[in-house]
């Protein structure tokens, strides 16, 4: 049998949590895992502080588990602490699991701590990557239960649950046994009781055996992990560049970026989101494929990338004379000037010189029905022309400034003027409009 004090305390030394100053809070059900890790902390001149969270499903039985644990912690005299879930929560193993670990982060804050110890243990984490099998997974599937993610830690990984067992039977800790542990209508527990002794006659190191495929599976992840993110930051968000990649590259791309922005996502998403890309890799202005309710992907020629979804209201600002007019966070700037400029400045710069005897024009954005005559074209065209030919990605346009008299549109900000304001012998105004992110974006 393996030294379970020994590994608990290598493992406490590790993560330098041997002697912080912080409370370590332990995830203590009463059952045989719980019980042995709180024994070690305890037996090993440690002060943890018992959490315990009262899923409520059992009614009295549920109320007697906690009692236990608390009679125990009172016994050892450690610090005590639980909750009680609503009892009309819906009865999953998904909802428990969310309802914990957001039950640990209340309990992490209440005691002013970042450490919550967990005893998962080496049958755990081989049933977990069996579960994952179960239901279809890829290589970082495969991976082991992370001994160590945030505030969470887990010293029992490598340590099996029959040696925990012999532990408690060695150490006479008689633990609380929670029935519905035994239920195998709970997928897991089904694993448990039903599936794993089937698998343990084939080969009775099997527990051993998934732990071994976890542990190569997590070090092939983590070179694909790191070959992806390398390989994401050197194309960025050209669209010819991610092209150019294999099917399953592009794949692996759009999964790191969906986890790197916090995506909920799975194959068919990903898969959607590739396809999105390469059908729209020669489309000048771009489209945008809805993500989430706030948010899009664009994909045009020229890049792809996760914007925003902005929907621009109908704010106007009348402009009457010179002054400085606010509008919608940003501002415009008008200025009476005589003199010719050295050098046009370029349109990204915001800046334009004009020729009129009043400015007086509306600010806004564009509206259904807007012209505008470009400057060195003869007659006028619709906006939206004027936009296709600067290549304007289509989840720009509304949020692009524009001058105005009714529907005739005379600077398109960061783009380009009108015909009919263009300087021909001197301006008569400047006008200067500074906004974050305005411009072309070339």
């Amino acid at each position: 049998m393996c030294n379970i004090r020994e590994n608990v305390n290598n493992f406490l030394v590790k993560y330098n949590l041997k002697n912080t100053k912080e409370p370590l809070l332990v995830a203590f059900s009463g059952g045989f895992d719980s019980l042995c890790l709180l024994d070690v902390l305890i037996d090993s001149g440690m002060e943890p502080v018992a959490i315990h969270l009262n899923h409520n499903w059992r009614g009295e039985e549920s109320r007697k588990d906690m009692l236990f644990c608390k009679e125990y912690c009172e016994k050892k005299r450690i610090p005590f602490y639980s909750e009680t879930l609503d009892k009309n929560l819906p009865h999953t193993e998904t909802v428990a699991r969310k309802e914990r670990y957001e039950f640990f982060k209340r309990a992490a804050e209440k005691f002013n701590s970042k450490c919550v110890l967990t005893a998962h243990n080496a049958d755990d984490n081989a049933e977990t990557v069996l579960y994952r099998v179960i239901k279809g997974t890829g290589v970082e599937g495969l991976c082991a239960i992370a001994e160590h993610r945030g505030i969470f830690f887990r010293p029992l990984l490598t340590i099996s649950r029959n040696e925990i067992e012999a532990y408690c039977a060695s150490h006479n800790l008689t633990p609380n046994l929670d029935s519905s542990n035994y239920d195998v209508k709970y997928k897991r527990n089904f694993i448990r009781h039903k599936i794993m002794p089937l698998l343990k006659e084939i080969n009775k190191d099997f527990v051993n055996a998934l732990n071994s495929l976890a542990k190569v599976a997590e070090e092939e992840n983590g070179i694909l992990k790191e070959y992806i993110k390398n390989l994401s930051e050197k194309i960025g968000s050209s669209t010819p560049e991610f092209a150019k990649l294999s099917l399953p590259v592009q794949n692996k791309v759009i999964y790191y970026l969906f986890k790197e922005n916090n995506l909920d996502y799975d194959r068919e998403k990903i898969r959607e989101a590739v396809k999105f890309i390469n059908e729209n890799k020669e489309n000048k202005s771009g489209k945008t494929l809805s993500i989430t309710t706030d948010l899009w992907l664009f994909a045009g020629r020229q890049e792809f990338k996760f914007i925003n979804k902005t929907i621009k209201t109908g704010t106007e600002v009348r402009i009457n004379g010179c002054g400085k007019y606010e509008f919608d966070g940003g501002f415009l700037t008008v200025e009476e000037c005589f003199v010719l400029p050295e050098s046009y400045p370029d349109d990204k710069d915001c800046i334009a010189y004009i020729d009129v005897c009043n400015p007086e024009f509306t600010l806004r954005y564009r509206k259904d029905g807007d012209i505008m005559q470009p400057l060195g074209v003869p007659g006028t065209q619709k906006l939206k022309k004027y936009f296709n030919s600067k290549k304007i990605p289509n989840y720009k346009k509304d949020s692009i400034p524009l001058l105005c008299r009714e529907n005739e549109i005379f600077w398109v900000i960061g783009y380009g003027i009108s015909e009919k304001i263009k300087v021909e012998n001197k301006p008569s105004y400047v006008l200067k409009f500074t906004k974050k992110e305005v411009g072309n974006g070339n």
